[in-house]
């Protein structure tokens, strides 16, 4: 097409292509943003400078990202009359790999959430996160630098798919009278219900995705994380599908836990293990060093994602990633945060660093790395807004504009 919500498409870019499961990047890749609602126009314009400067100094012009708006949120609201355009999800299907700030999710009725609406219209499957210390960021636990995992969250299962009844209503009384009546189920004739569905096709993809990453990033371990101990068929069956991808789709790489236990080497394979989900998050307070790939569900993976960023100096560091086998869409994994909207105060770090984990998915590995080393820089630096500032002794405090200059100026 010509044009997404009346906005030329760019005639300086070129379309990022899928074939034989394998993203083709040009040279110069049209790449749709949504800014953001609330503080994501700070944060955007801020995260912009440093990816445009990031390329410049790794390319020379040689390659380059054309930028292109597109509308979800207030945003698209405002002008619109739609918090999620047709053609924006259009755009984002013709040019494959998007980037986006914070969302408001519309109040009373419509769309659950546009960040949930966006991962399963587009089969979003691998909510991938990210999760390491950088050098002079505050944290609550004492040795921080321990924590280095990346979190695959599965995206459009469990909650995200969950389908509920209302206390007292029509629906919920056909379904109390069903599993009460028929499956012999004593449920109090005052609850609400919910159900979650699991799938075989959803658990083993998200593993596959896991595992797969960990062979192309020498990780060293895999730990499939659910709360089967208790629910023995969805959470259950995660874990047991996972370990069905392991061992039949991965053999060569990969030694169980239990086989170690047995004897088994694990020298050069990756370790597939399962935690129950209430002791994983006391083992990555006390133990983190001993994780590195993470594969869970839907609503663990929400939690567990949060507690680690907790551990490394909170969402505003904390990036994130959506990807399926066509499309991928990176963002910021913290809110609008209203009160903040253009005063240029809040930390773009984690739209800067979900840059960082697009550049590295488009195979710009030079342009992700002096990305990370100019926030480190400038975290070390003490150079930092004003969330950090406030814990930090002796520290500068910035805008955030002033904050994407420090980063900048420490690429090198």
């Amino acid at each position: 097409m010509a044009a997404y919500n009346g906005i030329p498409v760019p005639t300086d870019g070129q379309t990022i292509r899928v074939e034989g499961g394998k993203f083709l990047i040009p040279n110069n890749p049209i790449i749709p943003f949504i800014e953001g609602d609330g503080t994501g126009r700070d944060i955007w314009k801020a995260s912009r400078k440093v990816f445009d400067a990031a390329v410049e100094k790794s390319f020379g012009g040689s390659k380059k990202i054309v930028w292109y708006e597109i509308f979800a949120g207030q945003k698209a609201f405002d002008q619109f009359n739609n918090w999620l355009p047709d053609d924006t999800l259009e755009a984002i299907k013709e040019f494959r790999v998007a980037i986006k700030g914070p969302l408001t999710t519309p109040v009373g009725g419509g769309i659950r959430s546009l960040n949930v609406a966006l991962r399963q219209l587009l089969t979003l499957y691998s909510c991938i996160r990210p999760v390491r210390w950088y050098e002079g960021v505050p944290s609550p636990v004492k040795e921080p630098d321990q924590l280095d995992v990346v979190i695959f969250r599965e995206n459009t299962e469990d909650v995200y798919a969950g389908i509920e009844w209302q206390q007292g209503s029509d629906g919920v009384k056909k379904v109390l009278a069903f599993l009460n009546g028929e499956m012999g189920c004593s449920i109090p004739a005052d609850s609400a219900i919910g159900i979650k569905p699991i799938s075989i096709t959803g658990s083993k993809r998200l593993v596959r995705a896991a595992i797969q990453y960990a062979v192309d990033n020498g990780r060293k371990s895999v730990t499939l994380v659910h709360k089967g101990n208790i629910q023995k068929f969805t959470e259950g069956g995660f874990r047991d599908w996972g370990y069905e991808v392991a061992t039949q789709e991965f053999r060569e790489h990969v030694v169980l836990e239990s086989e170690v236990w047995d004897g088994a080497s694990a020298e050069g394979k990756i370790l597939i293990n399962d935690r129950i989900a209430d002791a994983m998050f006391q083992q990555l307070i006390l133990r983190p060093a001993e994780y590195d790939v993470i594969a869970t569900t839907n609503l663990n993976g929400d939690y567990i994602s949060d507690a680690c960023a907790a551990q490394v100096g909170g969402l505003g560091l904390a990036p994130g990633a959506n990807v399926g086998d066509e499309y991928a869409i990176f963002e910021a994994t913290h809110g609008t945060a209203p009160k903040y909207a253009d005063k240029n105060q809040i930390n773009p770090s984690s739209v800067i660093l979900s840059g960082v984990m697009m550049f590295r998915f488009l195979g710009w590995t030079d342009t992700a790395d002096r990305i990370e080393r100019g926030v480190s820089g400038a975290i070390s630096a003490k150079t930092v807004t004003y969330d950090l500032h406030r814990q930090m002794e002796g520290a500068t405090k910035v805008g955030t504009s002033e904050f994407a200059d420090a980063i900048i100026a420490h690429m090198d």
